[in-house]
């Protein structure tokens, strides 16, 4: 973190709030001059995560609409090569 001024992430909802207050606080203590700036998501895209993508990815369905048009193509490839 090396010149950083701030901390980006984003909300999709509670439970994504809890874990990042205590984050904030940990980041607070380890650099007090970084803040941490949170922004909501879209409410199109609070069921959204990671992880959910990833499962979908591999039972086969298609993310599109779920992830940039890159993200989506770069989950293709990777599922070809572990094929």
């Amino acid at each position: 973190m090396r010149g950083a001024v701030a901390i980006v992430r984003g909300i999709r909802g509670g439970g994504d709030f809890e874990y990042e207050f205590d984050m904030a606080l940990m980041n607070r203590k380890m650099a007090p001059s970084i803040e941490s700036v949170y922004l909501m998501t879209n409410h199109e895209y609070i069921y959204v995560s990671a992880s959910r993508v990833r499962e979908v990815s591999q039972l086969g369905y298609d993310v599109e609409g779920l992830v940039p048009s890159h993200v989506r193509t770069a989950i293709r490839e990777r599922l070809t090569l572990e094929a």
